[in-house]
């Protein structure tokens, strides 16, 4: 969940608790993306690029040396064994994380090095951690409510009137997620899956350009895991995606014979190409496929 999202989320279940709270229109973090005096530039087709990254931690690199590029509307699916870099790299791509060096670039022209975590969900760069953080106290509805772009400030976005546009956006998600009959439902009383969809659906209220998300299939019965292929195969060409699991199974489903997928070693890119390709890879085989 991103930073505002926690603000603003917080801000909600005091109201619930208290029952009782006047709209204010102060300043404060606003949800959703805001305008920036520079827009990403996507114009080259490339959404994210890494250059060089090295990250270390008393003496172990994290991250050796990676470059990687993801292009616009392209769904990425990284693999590797264990410690091989992946959650490093996206928290470098996200903030948390600031590299020792190497570049990193948001299209052609922002710089994310320059940028603080709020600052760069509010870009268009959102995260899924592979445990859901949904507010399970609200509805569904009112999850995706928090969650909606809004240019507000949290307080005054919370206790303002949905417009007609906004209701039809959290209709359109709630289709999208496979939520909607669900929507007045309690958000802690979902199962597993549904609370991942709920999540990635709070994401895409944001109207992000690139998500990542660390392994969302991660407990989900195989019919949940089929059903978020087919919703993340419907975000492909709207977003970037890209997605870090270990399911070979469900990165095929993702990868469909043809998507470039990206294996990670010891911090660096060991092999790339279609699944075929780099199952066949005797590199990867060895470190982590297995014979």
């Amino acid at each position: 969940m991103t930073p505002d999202l926690q603000e603003a989320g917080a801000a909600t279940l005091e109201r619930h608790h208290q029952q009782a709270a006047a709209p204010s229109s102060a300043g404060g973090a606003s949800f959703g993306r805001l305008m920036h005096a520079s827009e990403p530039d996507f114009a080259h087709g490339v959404a994210l690029y890494l250059d060089e990254i090295s990250v270390s931690f008393d003496g172990f690199k994290a991250l050796n040396s990676l470059s990687l590029a993801i292009d616009v509307g392209e769904m990425r699916c990284i693999i590797g064994p264990n410690g091989a870099g992946k959650t490093t790299m996206m928290d470098v791509i996200t903030g948390k994380t600031r590299p020792d060096s190497g570049h990193a670039h948001f299209g052609s022209n922002i710089d994310l090095l320059r940028l603080r975590e709020p600052q760069i969900v509010r870009a268009g760069i959102c995260r899924k951690f592979q445990k859901p953080t949904v507010y399970e106290e609200l509805s569904v509805f009112e999850n995706l409510e928090l969650a909606l772009q809004n240019d507000r400030g949290v307080r005054a976005a919370l206790f303002a009137r949905l417009s007609g546009t906004q209701r039809e956006r959290i209709a359109e998600i709630l289709q999208l997620v496979h939520l909607l009959p669900e929507s007045h439902r309690i958000a802690g009383l979902l199962s597993h899956g549904q609370k991942q969809w709920l999540e990635i659906g709070m994401l895409l209220a944001q109207e992000p350009v690139l998500l990542l998300l660390d392994e969302p299939v991660a407990g989900m019965t195989d019919e949940e895991t089929e059903r978020t292929a087919e919703l993340f195969l419907t975000l492909v060409g709207k977003h970037s995606l890209v997605v870090v699991e270990h399911d070979m199974k469900f990165v095929d489903m993702l990868t469909q014979g043809h998507r470039k997928v990206t294996v990670l070693h010891e911090g660096s890119v060991l092999a790339e190409g279609t699944l075929a390709e780099v199952q066949s890879n005797t590199q990867v085989i060895d470190v982590y496929l297995g014979r």
